[in-house]
């Protein structure tokens, strides 16, 4: 092993200058995908490493340690699917004599695990952007404070416990049980800055008056109005409208009317139970259409947002829960027993009258072939 590197001087700063892995002060540690982007000094001492150490095809890590003239091999079998991977066993070679020794973590009940696995792998590896967002979500719940404390499982769960987190896969959830507990990683939601501040009417509202749901004299309801712009619209086209919102207009009585609308409402409740009571408050207030609307897909759902319950949080502090397109409609029927018509992605009619809702559904399928297709944006 004598004459791979120099000296151990070398080694250190061969690794210090390494372009993939994670660069500690004692050591570099590298995915053993990341070998063939090593030095090829290192490369040369890890293979004839490996070649004292059968084992070390199943190996995950390697590092390579700044300290001594040892290389070592670390087995984390579940380094893939599991968020924190547990140490299962390490085979540790010194480098000028070859010695060989082995250490295993099946028998302890508090093993070593990891943290950033991003760090470990290159950009191109497949799960580089799984792992990178798992740690921003911790980084932003303050997860990975004081490290020293959460290197092994023992550690690491009781730092979960404290905060009140869990994970599905790689997504960081906040269990809704914690919502009734204090904890210092809460996350505070602020629903009003999900509000858009339009120059124009939405889609949902937009598609009711062009169906023609507004004949003279109805009226109109705005279950979550936000900053008020559907109302304004709807009063200007000549019909009573109001709007409540518990934010921008928490003192408007909520009141019966001919058409309510609650756009964009539904998918911006974190809790469930409240979600459900928006949707079947607001049906209480029509008196002949709902309009029921929710964002249904997202473009990117590892920039900036914490999975929390069933959706995430935003990088503003806001709740989303993203819908499919038939688990949107599902949601609805079950909650409120009825067949809600889709108008659009995401866009839902509900009548209370379901002879008005044949008619409506016969006029779309006649003017189906000779309206021109919508394709603004969903507001």
């Amino acid at each position: 092993m004598v004459g791979v590197v120099e000296s151990l001087a070398s080694i250190v700063k061969v690794c210090r200058r390494s372009a993939v892995g994670k660069l500690l002060p004692d050591a570099l540690y590298v995915h053993r995908s990341t070998l063939p982007q090593l030095d090829p000094s290192l490369q040369k001492l890890e293979q004839e490493a490996r070649a004292k150490v059968p084992q070390a095809e199943q190996s995950t890590l390697v590092k390579f340690n700044l300290l001594k003239p040892k290389l070592s091999f670390l087995f984390y079998p579940e380094f893939d699917s599991d968020p924190h991977p547990s140490l299962k066993k390490t085979i540790q070679v010194n480098v000028e004599t070859g010695e060989v020794a082995e250490r295993n973590y099946d028998q302890t009940n508090n093993p070593p695990l990891l943290h950033r696995k991003e760090t470990f792998v290159a950009n191109d590896y497949p799960l580089y952007p799984r792992f990178q967002h798992l740690t921003q979500q911790e980084e932003t719940l303050g997860l990975l404070t004081s490290p020293q404390s959460i290197g092994t499982t023992k550690g690491w769960q009781q730092r979960l416990d404290q905060h009140r987190v869990a994970f599905i896969d790689h997504a960081l959830v906040c269990p809704l049980k914690s919502q009734q507990l204090p904890s210092p990683a809460q996350p505070k939601i602020e629903r009003h800055k999900a509000a858009i501040v339009r120059g124009n009417v939405s889609k949902p509202v937009r598609l009711a008056v062009e169906a023609g749901l507004f004949p003279s004299n109805t009226t109109y309801f705005d279950y979550g109005c936000g900053h008020g712009t559907d109302v304004e619209y709807i009063k200007r086209l000549g019909h009573t409208s109001a709007g409540w919102d518990p934010h921008f207009r928490p003192n408007t009585p909520k009141a019966q009317a001919d058409v309510v609308n609650l756009g964009y409402i539904i998918n911006v409740i974190e809790h469930t139970g409240e979600r459900r009571d928006a949707l079947v408050n607001a049906w209480e207030l029509a008196q002949k259409v709902l309009i029921v609307a929710a964002q249904v897909l997202i473009d990117d759902q590892t920039r900036g947002v914490i999975a929390y319950g069933d959706g995430i949080i935003t990088s503003r502090n806001t709740f989303q829960k993203y819908y499919e397109q038939e688990e949107l409609k599902a949601y609805i029927d079950q909650v409120l027993g009825v067949d809600a018509v889709p108008v659009a992605l995401g866009i839902y009619f509900v009548f209370r009258n379901e002879a008005q809702a044949e008619v409506f559904r016969a006029s779309r399928y006649r003017s189906r072939t000779r309206a021109p297709k919508i394709r603004l944006k969903v507001s």
